[in-house]
């Protein structure tokens, strides 16, 4: 099999994988004269994002999708009909090089299904990235998927080339993996997630703690996860609880979340149709709440409950503590202002520096970048009040749901 077939197969087996971001790692470029590739954010590597945050700049791919376990929602299983194949080490190195010298590319996203066991399928992933930095001094962004069970010195030597390791949680309740995915062990994940903190956490105390010697180099750009959503019947409190979970207990840079699809000759527990891809945009919306707004699970999502699809969840929060608004723009405090329904972290930010030398009026909304229609109810302005029956009316959350559209025939 030529390389460009082993690409089209691989390349397509690894876009079930939404976890290839770019962001957080430390900057290097090869201005010296010495290396080749750049992390630096001029040079493209985090300047293409589709709109869910994922980095489109990146050789996405897997070293194999031939695979010992039999997790019932991968494409990728051992019992699934799809054509296999395998990069060796120096094809993979190979192509990342051709790709990045045609600026197709500014690093590289590496996974891969077990093969033989997972300390044979860490080794060969390492390797890969071995052979980039250390042999051809590739100096690019790499993303290294780590294996579950994998031996503590391949995960060591994985931090030591690789900005970003992760290591997917797959479902967010244990009882559901042990139902689609048997031969994974949640606790195994999660011990190989508290190897990584501990290496992460090691490794930030030697950076800030003044030596002469260098401090040793694990993975910059931190640790991150993936859940599939819509696969079991997990709610989206339960998801939400699940990644607060893992962001405090292993200080994770992102979770992930990717919507479940439909796979050829799938498992009859598994659903016929994929959940709206609307419900994992929301989730995205929700995780930012928590990590950037201050918001807890339960102010988020009520228990066993459902995040609303017609509204973002920021908005159906203040829709449900209207007592709390209006609020004043000019006297409240950054973490009220951060809970007013169309204000993001970058507009409070310019609207506590404005508000420091003049007072902040309707007319400068469209300045601060603050859409109005949505802002407007929950605010006061010195020149502008909403009316209390407005803030109380019934019929307000009908302002923000999208309009009704006609259905086509499917013809």
């Amino acid at each position: 099999m030529d390389v460009q077939r082993k690409l089209e197969i691989l390349a397509d087996a690894a876009k079930y994988d939404a976890s290839c971001a770019s962001s957080g790692t430390e900057k290097r470029d090869s201005s010296d004269g010495k290396g080749m590739g750049s992390t630096a954010p001029g040079m493209g590597i985090c300047h293409s994002y589709a709109p869910d945050g994922r980095c489109i700049s990146l050789l996405k791919v897997l070293l194999t999708n031939a695979c010992n376990y039999d997790c019932l929602y991968c494409v990728n299983r051992a019992s699934s009909n799809v054509a296999r194949a395998r990069f060796t080490i120096d094809e993979l190195v190979k192509l990342t090089l051709d790709f990045y010298r045609r600026n197709y590319i500014e690093g590289l996203f590496l996974s891969s299904g077990i093969i033989r066991s997972p300390d044979y399928t860490m080794e060969q992933v390492v390797s890969v990235a071995r052979k980039l930095r250390e042999e051809h001094h590739f100096r690019g962004y790499i993303h290294l998927k780590t294996i579950p069970e994998a031996d503590d010195a391949l995960i060591a030597e994985a931090g030591k080339y690789a900005d970003r390791l992760s290591i997917n949680i797959e479902m967010p309740e244990e009882t559901s993996l042990q139902q689609f995915a048997p031969e994974k062990d949640v606790r195994a994940i999660r011990r190989t997630m508290g190897r990584l903190r501990l290496k992460l956490d090691e490794a930030e105390e030697n950076r800030t703690t003044k030596t002469k010697a260098k401090p040793q180099r694990f993975a910059p750009a931190g640790q991150s996860t993936q859940m599939i959503v819509g696969a079991d019947s997990a709610s989206d409190h339960t998801i939400l609880h699940t990644s607060a979970n893992l962001y405090g207990a292993y200080r994770l840079r992102r979770v992930y979340y990717s919507a479940f699809s439909p796979i050829p000759d799938a498992s009859r527990t598994l659903p016929l149709r994929a959940p709206p891809l609307l419900r994992e945009h929301r989730l995205y919306q929700a995780d930012w709440l928590m990590r950037f707004y201050g918001f807890d699970v339960g102010e988020i999502v009520d228990d066993s409950a459902m995040l609303p699809l017609d509204i973002d969840p920021k908005l159906a929060w203040a829709l449900r503590h209207r007592d709390r608004f209006p609020l004043d723009v000019n006297r409240a405090s950054r973490e009220e202002l951060l809970r007013v329904p169309g204000f993001g972290t970058r507009t409070v930010d310019r609207i506590i520096a404005t508000r420091r030398t003049t007072t902040i009026r309707l007319a400068d909304l469209a300045r601060l970048h603050v859409p109005r229609n949505k802002a407007l109810p929950f605010i006061v302005l010195s020149d502008h009040r909403p009316s209390s029956h407005r803030l109380d009316s019934a019929g307000l959350i009908e302002r923000f749901k999208p309009k009704a559209t006609q259905l086509g025939f499917g013809f």
